[in-house]
């Protein structure tokens, strides 16, 4: 009887520490055995010497939530995440959003139903808190955390969504009591408002104009106010979707002064600027309307220092796919209509992983090692599912994938599986693409086609993570 139920061969393993030439032995979908020559496997797979990575975390997806506005996430838990698996991910992170006047279970019991039978790659939740009710702070949110919901998400802009500064402090002292991880959407949102305002009124309404309705110091505002809330309270903070130099500097102040602030990045600030939202009013622009907006060729290389240099721990797509043509995407409120009532996203969670070994790790910028660290590693430690999740060793779950490099890959939105009608980074030509995806030790991309059964991605239970405790120096306040 074979030793193994899968064996990947001549493997140039990457983790988030080493890169070594190793067998990858797999039984019950984990890994259990690594060393040279092992012994037969049921299914043998050769990656000739190709580099073979952990599957990628996107910790910052978006499938089926509902938006409150009329407009439909084109992806739901089916569709998302079998491009996820494709492009090299297989585990995500979405957002279970509670909505004001409903509790945070109703919101759990609902998105578990959306999820229920279609999730092709394994997946946790997130929590989005709207209504911090003393209800919901006192009893709801810690009896979840204890249950495996130990991360959640605040925002400090749009009207639905966002939190007073007050309650953001109580928010923020259930973390660091029940030591879970804070995601902050930081962008003022006063001045958004002021902004967007004073340009309607001027008649500049273009989709361009969403980027100057959101300029760098509006996200600066706010998270400078968001790490200072983070001091008070002595709680660990992670700044999501940081866009450029501003924010980079709040960020690396506060970590230079051992203050445990994390941050999170996508490739829509590194390979798009304020002028793929359109140099001119056409309504083309919406297709890369998202917030914070991309901002210019100089802030590219501003986030790939933070990369490079360690600001980021997270790389994640901000998949938040909405279709440019149709009644219920980009022109849920109409054609042509001003910026601030388009949809609000673009989708890249199957191009998240190739984007960033192509024009990362493949012309230097970043180091292999560099690169499972931010796709992976770091997002299955900041959320509790390390290490089950997010490396290469005996007891992880065997998720895989082994690359092809050094041909061309064109981003073409005909070869994507995702559900939206466009890619944002249609055109490029990249040099690696992932040739098998394994989920537990199941094929569910094969570099040609998605493979699997429809709803064999489990729901993950996460642990308390350790990033998220607290530093214990003497807080202002015996809390």
């Amino acid at each position: 009887m074979p030793a193994f139920d899968t064996v990947v061969r001549n493997a140039r393993v990457v983790t988030a520490a080493d890169t070594f030439t190793s067998d990858i032995g797999i039984r019950d979908g984990r890994i259990v055995a690594l060393g040279l020559t092992l012994d037969a496997g049921v299914r043998e797979i050769d990656a000739a010497g190709r580099h073979v990575t952990p599957g990628g975390v996107d910790s910052h997806v978006h499938f089926d939530q509902p938006t409150g506005d009329g407009s439909i996430m084109a992806d739901d838990f089916l569709s998302g995440t079998t491009s996820a698996a494709c492009g090299g991910t297989t585990t995500v992170i979405p957002f279970a959003c509670q909505q004001r006047g409903h509790t945070l279970r109703e919101a759990i019991d609902d998105y578990h139903r959306r999820a229920g039978g279609k999730p092709l790659i394994d997946y946790a939740f997130h929590l989005i808190i709207t209504d911090p009710t003393p209800q919901v702070l006192k009893e709801e949110l810690p009896t979840l955390i204890a249950e495996g919901y130990t991360s959640f998400k605040i925002y400090m802009t749009y009207d639905a969504l966002k939190l007073s500064d007050r309650e953001m402090l109580d928010t923020l002292s259930v973390a660091r009591n029940e030591g879970a991880m804070v995601m902050v959407h930081a962008e003022n949102a006063d001045c958004i408002a002021w902004l967007t305002e004073r340009l309607l009124e001027a008649g500049h309404t273009a989709p361009r104009y969403h980027a100057t309705s959101r300029p760098m110091l509006v996200e600066r505002e706010a998270t400078h106010r968001a790490i200072a809330f983070a001091e008070l309270i002595d709680v660990p903070i992670l700044i999501v979707h940081v866009s450029g130099r501003e924010a980079v500097e709040q960020i690396r102040w506060a970590q230079s002064h051992g203050l445990k602030v994390y941050g999170e990045t996508c490739p829509q600030y590194l390979f798009l600027t304020a002028d793929s939202l359109g140099c001119d009013d056409s309504f083309e622009g919406a297709k890369c309307i998202c917030s914070p907006p991309p901002r210019d060729k100089a802030n590219q290389q501003v986030i790939w220092d933070g990369l490079e240099n360690g600001t980021f721990e997270v790389f994640s797509s901000d998949h938040a796919p909405f279709r440019y043509d149709g009644p219920d995407g980009k022109r849920v409120h109409g054609d042509n209509v001003s910026f601030d009532k388009i949809s609000n996203g673009i989708p890249g969670v199957e191009t998240r992983m190739a984007l960033l070994w192509s024009e990362g790790v493949r012309t230097g910028r970043i180091t292999a090692q560099s690169f499972v660290a931010l796709t992976s590693t770091n997002a299955a430690k900041l959320y509790g599912l390390y290490p089950r999740k997010g490396s290469i060793a005996i007891g992880a779950d065997a998720d895989l994938v082994i690359w092809n490099e050094g041909g061309e890959y064109p981003v073409e939105n005909t070869r994507l599986h995702h559900n939206v009608d466009y890619t944002p980074y249609e055109g490029m030509r990249l040099t690696a693409w992932p040739a098998i995806t394994l989920s537990r030790g199941d094929i569910v991309w094969d570099g040609d086609r998605p493979c699997g059964e429809t709803g064999r991605g489990k729901f993950l239970r996460c642990i308390p993570p350790d990033p998220a405790r607290p530093r214990r120096r003497k807080a202002i306040l015996p809390l």
